[in-house]
């Protein structure tokens, strides 16, 4: 369900990433329309199982990125004018790259190498040979080209990256900033550079003169998003979740957005790459989160006990409803459940219901153990491409028709008519932002906010995506409609004696 306490409150108001998720890189056609980025002819252009990123453009018809094979990182150039092939650049079984870039006025790339002995480097590589040659000795994390000779570099000091001017013909180093993130560019059409300072709790998008050092702000970025592109010297691009956004630098406007994607396969939209002629855009997404649940699933009920525990971060936290701790940490899961399948003769989860949104899968599972069935709710909450959180909820609330009061409210929320929307709600009602944040308490306060809100919205619409009924709680996954903009959420409804008690929002 969509969030509706979240849609009020909208209205009123280090390291070089080496966990490596699911991730593949897409490629987009660009042009102009009135002024506003238009994408077309879509491509998957890694295609690959495993992990793909960091993409880049050698030039207008050509793109590197990092992509896995044969249990190891190695560059690859696709290419679009020579239709749509691939050919690897490298091939080091000493270690992985990433990071790839051209190397102005060279037939030759740099990229990052992690050895398996754990050195990283900045290598130089020669495109048609694959012969490398160490760059510096700093340990850096990601880079740019000013010119041939000047690099502006992110370098691991301790437990952050500070941005560092590196001159190889004076063989010198100069560090400009502490505490940067990945994303560095050329600004189009000027001498300078962006990159992301984090100094500050909003971070900041900057621009860095090299041959000074001289740094100055040019916005926030969006949240905590990191990944941006310069489409031209004014206009930036960034991504969020399954969006695309732009910012005009010379406007007062926030970040507006250029697309959101429906597929289920694009999900945590980042690296972004614009090709010189600004003709294409690349980007890398995460595949569908869904893939992740479905494998510890399955894993599951081949009692594969690796398999399972695999699919979970390292700290994973398992909680009963909404934030109940039952215990933490991988190692606790796999002796818990190794005790599971030595104490059970047979076990399986059947999941027939699931709800997606962003990095949240919501199954509603039937279970089978030693042939007693059971029903339950698991909210799993993905990181990374691991399982960070897994929540369950079982049929044990007070025995109540708890969908038809909720369907009650709903209808009175697309009437906007406040009076019956609030009666459908108990006087202590709390409303709560997963797993446990209060965000209101009391149907007074309730009334006062959404009678404001019903006011302002003529267009007020919600409907149902997807529904789930447990016990007393009815979990619905909502897309509403408000002032012309679009927004899904979940709501965990909660209700006793015909009264909805308690509801959590997950965004």
């Amino acid at each position: 369900m969509i969030q509706r306490f979240f849609i009020i409150c909208f209205l009123l108001a280090y390291g070089q990433g080496w966990a490596q998720a699911e991730t593949e890189v897409y490629l987009f056609d660009l042009e102009l329309n009135n002024g506003k980025p238009l994408l077309t002819n879509p491509k998957n252009i890694s295609n690959n199982p495993g992990y793909d990123n960091q993409p880049s453009f050698w030039d207008d018809g050509s793109v590197l990125f990092a992509s896995t094979r044969e249990d190891q990182t190695d560059i690859l150039q696709f290419n679009v004018n020579e239709g749509s092939t691939s050919s690897w650049l490298t091939y080091t079984t000493a270690g992985s790259e990433y990071s790839p870039l051209r190397i102005p006025g060279k037939k030759a790339i740099s990229a990052i190498r992690l050895d398996v002995d754990g050195l990283q480097r900045l290598y130089e590589y020669d495109v048609e040979t694959s012969k490398s040659t160490p760059i510096s000795d700093l340990k850096i994390g990601y880079h740019v080209w000013f010119d041939n000779h000047i690099l502006v570099a992110t370098v691991l000091v301790e437990n952050r990256m500070d941005l560092v001017v590196l001159d190889l013909e004076e063989n010198t180093q100069n560090t400009v900033y502490e505490n940067v993130g990945r994303s560095l560019h050329n600004i189009p059409n000027s001498d300078l550079v962006s990159f992301i300072g984090k100094k500050n709790n909003a971070w900041e998008i900057l621009s860095l003169d090299p041959l000074t050092g001289e740094s100055k702000k040019i916005t926030n970025t969006y949240g905590k998003e990191e990944d941006i592109c310069w489409l031209d010297e004014n206009t930036i691009i960034t991504g969020a979740g399954k969006k695309l956004l732009t910012k005009d630098i010379g406007s007062e406007d926030g970040w507006q957005p250029i697309i959101e994607f429906d597929q289920e396969e694009i999900n945590n939209i980042s690296r972004i790459a614009i090709s010189p002629n600004r003709k294409r855009l690349a980007f890398v997404a995460e595949e569908s989160v869904a893939k992740i649940i479905q494998k510890q699933v399955r894993d599951f009920n081949q009692r594969n006990l690796d398999g399972f525990v695999s699919c979970f971060a390292e700290d994973v936290l398992v909680t009963r409803f909404p934030n109940e701790k039952m215990y933490q940490g991988n190692d606790t899961m796999k002796e818990n459940y190794e005790r599971f399948f030595e104490n059970v003769e047979s076990s399986s989860v059947e999941v027939v219901n699931r709800i997606i949104l962003g990095n949240t899968v919501i199954d509603e599972e039937i279970t089978k153990v030693d042939g007693r069935e059971g029903h339950q709710v698991a909210i799993y909450q993905i990181e990374n491409g691991l399982i960070a959180s897994m929540t369950f909820i079982f049929p044990d609330g007070p025995l109540t028709d708890a969908e038809s009061i909720v369907q009650e409210q709903l209808k009175a929320y697309n009437d906007r008519d406040i009076e019956a929307f609030s009666e459908t709600y108990a006087q202590d009602v709390e409303l709560y932002q997963f797993p446990k944040k209060l965000n209101l308490k009391g149907v007074s306060k309730l009334k006062q906010q959404y009678s404001s809100f019903f006011g302002s919205t003529p267009d007020l619409n919600c409907k149902i995506v997807n529904r789930i009924v447990i016990g007393n709680k009815v979990i619905d996954y909502e897309s509403v409609t408000v002032n012309g903009n679009l927004v899904r959420a979940i709501a965990i409804y909660e209700v006793k004696n015909g009264e909805i008690t308690k509801v959590t929002f997950i965004q």
